[in-house]
């Protein structure tokens, strides 16, 4: 009889085992990645460089093929592995949850990090993903410079690099984008860097330093971004030839504004009050490997005096919404490396970079414009820069690098029923305030929704006391008045998240992205194809969803004892922090769920 409980204990014992692994069933290998190196010193790479792009859809990779360059994204899937099935497995889809999820390899249910805003109970107000009052700008006097990683509540695998090698590693964020470098770059990075419109310069905060290094400085007074924006925006290649793309001048793009149309050339000058530049090989914007489309060579630098010392106050922050907004961000990102000598210092360092220019172009013109096909063109020439620089400073195969993107985008509505899709849009207002009349009508007068954000609903808890209504009660009533709205598949309180659990599925993405004390009380669900908008007819795209347009992102890894191939097998993105740990002989990040993806390992 003992031996029989005994057998049946150990059975048990390895079905619970397999069922935990059989989420995602890859070979367990030993990784030879993963070994120390013959002479005894542990096998690192120089340099990791995470390379994050801004709403890059997984079929961007493919779409675009026939006409990217041979050493910025055919490189890497030429030369490194891809995981052709990696998606995200919460909501929402936003910039500031996926860059978050990304590093510390945990969803906003662990990390916190539930939205680019949400609303705090608190202090009665939305908050900023990055938002932090307790320090101040660094390069900057406004609110631009006062941000932090504060809000995240777990470590990134740069955070476990700095803690891994007693912080003598380097680790170092860049982006337009604050919440693109800050979340990356962790609690304990050396220093995270992004872009101030206001004055056209790379900012930080007191967070990381006092003052901004001497090269952040310098790279500053070059004024890029006043250059950059010097001169139109015209195709890279002859119009002619982005067959990939819809017709230039389509309804559901928006114009930049002062345009009469979304069309090509976009005159940035007169778009942003930066005086045209004198139009020669020494001041067009660009690396200097880069065709314009008037077929002169592009310098990296444009010429100094280009722009007239008198000129009146410009719109520096139109740069991000152009593809040199890319251009100016690897500029920063080559400079770090120069200046900070990463990878060059016998002890591995972590770049994190990530490109927003893609988002910006995507929101305004949407996936099938000419506009986000030109600047995918041009920003496979800023990844060709970047790796040449790499083998160049660093060394070739001596730098481990992955590419990924912080979410996918949907489809044009209107681009998707003129060719009788499905598809639609909301109005976050619309919803919030159809709510607001229906409670009144029911329970009287009172500010019964105090926010939706993140397709959520927060309720005056405090009202429905005063009312003598259960919470419980109040968000029954709510999901029945969401369910009915157009565009809504479906709605869930926060209680049945709590009170429940799902290992796949649409309730899978709402619990993995719920945190109770920066949720809402009711969880909405869009149909596929449908999102929110905010203006009407709807123009351009977002993203948000659980639908695989929003979750399905490229993953690649290229460089240090990375070996050619691909794989179909389903994967996470919150495997990649988990990846980066097995490589680099690390913790995991503290509230890490991701697995190791042993396939790229081997």
């Amino acid at each position: 009889m003992k031996k029989i409980l005994a057998f049946a204990l150990a059975a048990l014992v390895a079905g619970s085992a397999t069922a935990q692994t059989s989420r995602r069933t890859l070979p367990s290998k030993a990784s030879s990645a993963a070994k120390p190196a013959p002479s005894g010193a542990l096998a690192r790479p120089k340099l990791v460089v995470g390379i994050v792009v801004d709403q890059m859809r997984y079929d961007y990779l493919y779409r675009y093929w026939s006409k990217f360059g041979t050493g910025g994204f055919r490189r890497l899937l030429g030369e490194g592995f891809s995981f052709e099935s990696c998606h995200y497995n919460y909501v929402p889809t936003y910039t500031g949850p996926g860059h978050a999820s990304i590093y510390t390899g945990a969803t906003p249910s662990v990390n916190g990090i539930v939205g680019n805003n949400w609303f705090e109970r608190e202090t009665g107000r939305a908050t900023y993903v990055t938002e932090d009052k307790t320090v101040q700008g660094v390069g900057s006097s406004g609110a631009a410079g006062q941000q932090s990683p504060r809000h995240m509540l777990t470590t990134t695998i740069t955070d476990e690099l700095r803690l891994a090698t007693n912080f003598q590693s380097k680790v170092i964020g860049v982006c337009i984008k604050d919440r693109g470098s800050i979340l990356p770059a962790g609690h304990a990075a050396t220093a995270a860097y992004w872009y101030d419109g206001g004055n056209g310069s790379f900012i930080s905060s007191t967070f990381y330093q006092k003052t901004l290094p001497d090269w952040v400085v310098k790279f500053n007074q070059r004024g890029l971004a006043t250059k950059y924006l010097s001169r139109t925006w015209n195709t890279l290649r002859p119009i002619a030839e982005y067959t990939e793309s819809s017709p230039d001048n389509v309804a559901w793009e928006a114009a930049f504004k002062g345009e009469a149309a979304p069309v090509f050339p976009h005159n940035l000058p007169a778009i942003s009050g930066v005086p045209a530049a004198i139009v020669d090989k020494d001041n067009l914007p660009g690396p200097a490997s880069q065709t314009a489309a008037d077929g002169k060579a592009a310098s990296a630098t444009p010429k100094a005096g280009a722009t007239p010392a008198n000129a009146a106050t410009p719109n520096l922050g139109l740069l991000p919404s152009t593809p040199f907004g890319n251009t100016i961000t690897t500029d920063l990102a080559l400079e770090a490396i120069r200046a900070e000598q990463l990878g060059q210092r016998g002890i591995t360092d972590f770049l994190a970079l990530s490109y927003s220019s893609t988002d910006y172009v995507g929101h305004q013109f949407g996936p099938n414009s000419i506009e986000v096909e030109d600047t995918y063109l041009r920003l496979d020439q800023e990844l060709t820069r970047l790796f040449e620089t790499l083998d160049k400073t660093v060394g070739k195969g001596q730098t481990l690098v992955f590419l990924t993107a912080d979410h996918g985008a949907a489809h044009s509505p209107d681009f998707l029923r003129a060719h009788r899709l499905p598809a639609g849009a909301v109005g976050a207002s619309i919803m919030r305030d159809t709510l607001q009349n229906r409670l009144v009508r029911r329970h009287g007068a009172g500010n019964w929704v105090l926010s939706y954000e993140n397709q959520q609903v927060y309720l005056n808890r405090t009202l429905a006391s005063e009312k003598k209504i259960k919470l419980a009660d109040l968000a029954e009533e709510v999901v029945q008045v969401m369910v009915q709205l157009p565009g809504v598949s479906r709605a869930l309180t926060a209680e049945d998240i709590q009170k429940s659990h799902w290992e796949s599925g649409t309730l899978m993405f709402l619990e993995n992205g719920y945190y109770p004390k920066r949720c809402g009380d009711v969880l909405v669900v869009l149909e596929p194809g449908w999102y929110e908008a905010y203006s009407f007819p709807a123009k351009g795209t977002t993203h948000g969803e659980s639908w695989a347009y929003d979750t399905h992102v490229p993953l690649l890894f290229w460089g240090w004892h990375v070996k050619h191939g691909e794989s179909a097998a389903p994967v996470q993105v919150v495997d990649i922090a988990a990846t980066l740990a097995r490589f680099l002989h690390l913790q995991e990040p503290s509230g890490c769920t991701g697995v190791p993806l042993v396939e790229v390992l081997k």
